[in-house]
């Protein structure tokens, strides 16, 4: 393999994070794993290496042969369960996630193959001779039939490592990210703890609808998922999953949506995610208010991701971790645009 002392490393935005990759055993551990993944399918490397370093995730470009990639990623302790469900998810619902080359779930090690072309590459190219605010319809079907097929996995995903998060226990889920988020004022947590009956009154209001809890990306955004040829949608990184209510995932692609294409395009998206969960004697009626109150509770999933991250990231308690999920905790006060 090429030296690592040679790669392009890209911190972001992130300059002072502190990840594994500035230990140079770790480095030649896992460098060492990827490479004998490599070998395993006939691949070797053939060019320089790119690096990107975040508190949450090393992720590592590997070029082989005829300019294709490979990704070696590495996940910190609390969100190691990726691996495996990575690899799990390749035999549950194939075609739909990405198939790992390799995978080492005890490390939260995994060794992918490049997915093709990113949602966002596509729709930023679409942009520049028309603007469909139906972009997102489609994955936005796909990825809830991927979640409806999972729901009876739901247990098996969670004894894989992944947070359980289930609608009848997102209260005390509120209760501990609360309690535990340093960067919250004396004011807002007053009001977040004023605010918790409402919260229980959400999960017991949206538990009554009746859909099983299931997988929960957590942060779909138009750069989690690929789109490597027409109609066909990969979904990727599930470093933030959990298993909760499914129609907690919408609030971050919608979120998307909405800032692409402005709010008149969210009416659409949320009849085209909600279409795999018709029947059962639900109506339209139903099914949407329970997308609106998934919006507000979709939040606490998104503060307990700025939880995972590499121990240290940011040196101090109360870092910018805890700032990101005191802010999405207190979007649950926010009234949804559905």
């Amino acid at each position: 393999m090429s030296s690592d002392a040679s790669a392009v490393v890209d911190r972001g935005q992130y300059q002072d994070a502190v990840t594994p990759w500035e230990r140079e055993d770790w480095r030649a551990d896992a460098l060492g794993w990827a490479e004998r993944g490599l070998i395993a399918h006939g691949l070797r490397e053939t060019g320089p290496r790119r690096v990107r370093l975040r508190p949450w995730s090393v992720l590592v470009r590997l070029s082989v042969a005829d300019g294709d990639a490979v990704w070696f990623k590495a996940n910190p302790p609390a969100g190691a369960f990726e691996a495996g469900l990575t690899g799990a998810l390749a035999r549950w619902v194939p075609g739909y996630v990405l198939h790992p080359l390799a995978v080492d779930a005890d490390r939260g090690w995994s060794l992918l193959p490049d997915g093709g072309t990113l949602f966002r590459e596509a729709l930023d190219a679409a942009a520049r001779t028309a603007v469909d605010p139906r972009a997102w319809e489609e994955p936005l079907r796909q990825y809830a039939g991927v979640q409806h097929a999972l729901a009876p996995y739901a247990d098996e995903i969670e004894q894989l490592g992944v947070p359980g998060a289930r609608t009848a226990a997102l209260p005390e889920v509120f209760d501990r990210v609360v309690a535990g988020n340093t960067a919250l004022e004396p004011a807002e947590r007053t009001a977040l703890h004023a605010l918790r009956p409402r919260v229980v009154e959400w999960c017991e209001e949206l538990a009554g609808v009746g859909i099983a809890d299931t997988l929960d990306h957590s942060d779909l955004h138009d750069g989690q998922l690929f789109a490597p040829e027409p109609g066909r949608f990969t979904f990727f990184d599930w470093g933030d999953a959990s298993v909760t209510h499914p129609f907690c995932s919408f609030l971050v692609p919608a979120r998307a949506a909405r800032e692409r294409f402005g709010p008149e395009a969210l009416p659409r998206l949320r009849d085209a995610y909600l279409e795999r969960w018709t029947g059962d004697g639900r109506t339209t009626a139903e099914l949407r208010r329970a997308l609106s109150l998934a919006w507000r509770l979709g939040a606490i999933g998104r503060a307990c991701s700025w939880e995972r991250l590499f121990p240290g990231a940011y040196g101090a308690v109360g870092g910018a971790g805890d700032a990101a999920g005191a802010r999405w905790l207190l979007e649950l006060a926010a009234e949804p645009p559905l």
